[in-house]
């Protein structure tokens, strides 16, 4: 399931849920996901609530994989404040996002690596302006929840999982491996209807 590619139908955690942008601000987040995870659904939580609060959003992605775009404005994602940046190579990734935090004008910068990974000196350089510009930095990695993470910098990692429920819906779950913060001791969840066509 794409991004938004479904709509959202209740909470099914508590409202003092830590998956929220004051969270997540100035740290370094990597959500994981293997095959059809919810990796997109569940970094649009974030990407909506930072335009609601009028801060501007990057996503920087290759140019043959993203998010469907009119699931993600059917969901209440403003794609006109959306800056994408679609890349030829993955190796560029990570240094498009590190000039998109320099700037120190977005709120949420998402870098969908897919399997690529990031150089440890960037990585640093990547969580240093993250802290000091008080952004969300979301890298979007493909891999197995047991795989290693991008790095020691990595502040809060989440697997992202999907599970079919009854009457075409689908529970978007986070499971949190790793919190510097507050522990691996929660996990993030949404109940959302599948789109149409999805079986």
């Amino acid at each position: 399931m794409d991004v938004s590619s479904a709509q959202k139908l209740r909470f099914i955690v508590p409202s003092k849920t830590p998956w929220t942008l004051s969270e997540v601000a100035g740290r370094l987040v990597e959500i994981s996901g293997s095959t059809a995870s919810a990796a997109l659904t569940l970094t649009f939580v974030l990407v909506r609530e930072a335009q609601e609060r009028g801060e501007p959003v990057g996503w920087v992605t290759m140019s043959e994989t993203s998010f469907y775009p009119p699931d993600a404005a059917q969901n209440g994602t403003d794609l006109a404040t959306l800056v994408v940046v679609r890349l030829s190579h993955a190796e560029s990734i990570s240094r498009a996002g590190e000039k998109l935090l320099r700037s120190g004008g977005f709120g949420v910068v998402v870098l969908d690596l897919g399997a690529a990974d990031i150089p440890m000196p960037l990585q640093t350089r990547l969580t240093g302006l993250a802290h000091r510009h008080h952004t969300a930095l979301v890298c979007l990695t493909k891999k197995e929840s047991r795989a290693f993470s991008l790095g020691s910098l990595v502040s809060l990692r989440a697997h992202a999982e999907r599970q079919r429920a009854e009457n075409n819906r689908f529970a978007c779950t986070l499971r949190v491996l790793k919190d510097k913060r507050r522990g691996p001791t929660w996990h993030y969840e949404e109940l959302y209807t599948g789109p149409a066509g999805l079986c």
